[in-house]
């Protein structure tokens, strides 16, 4: 992670045909890395400005970053998951305003569905462009023990909680819940108030009004939660799963549990840990409509895609903005589809008949494609000031250690 010196030699006037020098990108360290190392290597082919990959474990990658763009060793391009996550780079002036430049290139402003550069963006303008594949939230379910109870997917709260007191009569539990860690409990919440309030409570939440916090539908929300933990539709082991182990999956394949509410690798990690179950049992659905609510049900929630950033400091802005246009080349869409991925492109519709499951990543697409809203997760829309403590809260709702009331007045005041 050393690299001071490195933006010290780019002499370059920027565009990718300039006068040479390099471009650092900072990128999350993981399997699906090598579709970023070949992208990266395809666009030194041809740009005089080269683009140095740094991948970074997952589970050193914020705090390198944080640490980085202090430094004078700041990458010029980064890995990100958007809105919040940018946030205080944003408001430390160390990010590259794309919103003119996407708005008047063809490339990019038709190359990705509006939904996903929405959700990136922060208080209207844009400062990333998708790189990675989309991960909605989803409702898995177990399609065999579903036709042996002779159910049906849940669209509605009713037929939600039918499917819930028809597995407990069978001894089964109705969901899955890894909550041992807290993000997986997170997931319901985010869907819970999309559907009661819509996703402009949490726009105004994100926005920094911590008041919006005691917005009715928060309050329902968490009320819903409390039903669904005292009504056992988690069992009673929860706090004691976690996901990281497949601890959660493994309940749903080995028809445990009847569903489980999940980001759409569940798919993936379904595929590497019970393949038979995966292809043959294993199915998915939209989260349900809530009485009374006012969320569109075609609505979603989870994690858009992750997201390209460029360093304001950067000596090669043209170069920079250069190598994000090929995020949206066919050739880098077919790439994440041939990893598994459901690109966030326009086009990538057609090239999904290539996916590990075709209908599955058709599935999702369409998910993502008719969303009016795709709210990202909250961990992640939200500063680290209030995310660590939003989780805190959430546990403690889900373990029965404080009400509904107390969830509301703990968010209200954090600062």
């Amino acid at each position: 992670m050393v690299m001071a010196g490195v933006l010290a030699g780019c002499g370059s006037n920027g565009g990718s045909g300039g006068d040479g020098g390099t471009l650092t990108a900072y990128v999350y360290g993981d399997d699906a890395v090598k579709v970023q190392q070949a992208a990266v290597e395809e666009f030194n082919k041809t740009s005089k400005v080269k683009v140095k990959l740094i991948p970074v474990p997952g589970t050193e990658y914020v705090n390198k970053l944080r640490s980085a763009m202090g430094s004078p060793s700041a990458p010029d391009i980064f890995y990100n998951w958007g809105s919040g996550s940018i946030k205080p780079y944003r408001d430390a002036g160390q990010l590259v305003d794309l919103t003119s430049t996407v708005k008047n290139d063809a490339t990019l402003k038709d190359g990705f569905l509006p939904s996903i550069i929405e959700a990136g963006s922060l208080d209207g303008k844009i400062y990333g462009v998708p790189m990675r594949g989309m991960q909605p939230v989803m409702l898995f379910y177990n399609k065999k023990l579903f036709a042996e109870n002779k159910l049906e997917a849940p669209k509605t709260w009713e037929e939600l909680q039918h499917a819930i007191t028809t597995f407990k009569d069978k001894g089964i539990t109705p969901f899955a819940l890894g909550g041992q860690e807290k993000w997986p409990e997170l997931m319901w919440l985010e869907y819970l108030l999309d559907r009661i309030g819509g996703p402009e409570v949490f726009n105004k939440i994100q926005s920094g009004d911590a008041s919006a916090w005691g917005d009715p539908a928060v309050l329902k929300s968490a009320q819903t939660v409390k039903e669904l933990v005292d009504g056992g539709a988690f069992g009673k082991n929860f706090n004691s799963v976690d996901y990281g182990s497949g601890a959660a999956p493994t309940l749903l394949s080995k028809g445990k549990a009847a569903m489980h509410l999940m980001g759409s690798w569940e798919y993936s990690t379904q595929l590497g840990k019970a393949p038979e179950f995966a292809k043959n049992d294993l199915a998915w659905a939209n989260f349900p409509t809530v009485a009374g609510g006012v969320g569109d049900p075609a609505n979603v929630v989870g994690n858009p895609t992750n997201y390209w950033s460029i360093n304001s400091r950067t000596k090669h802005k043209d170069a920079a903005i250069a190598f994000l246009k090929t995020m949206a080349s066919k050739s880098y869409a077919q790439a994440l589809v041939d990893n598994g991925d459901v690109p966030t492109t326009s086009n990538a519709a057609s090239m999904l008949s290539g996916s590990p499951n075709p209908q599955f990543a058709k599935d999702q697409y369409d998910m993502v494609q008719k969303a009016p809203s795709f709210t990202l997760s909250w961990d992640q829309a939200l500063e680290s000031g209030v995310a660590t403590p939003l989780l805190t809260e959430i546990s403690k709702l889900f373990a029965g250690k404080s009400t509904p009331e107390q969830f509301v007045a703990a968010m209200k005041a954090v600062k």
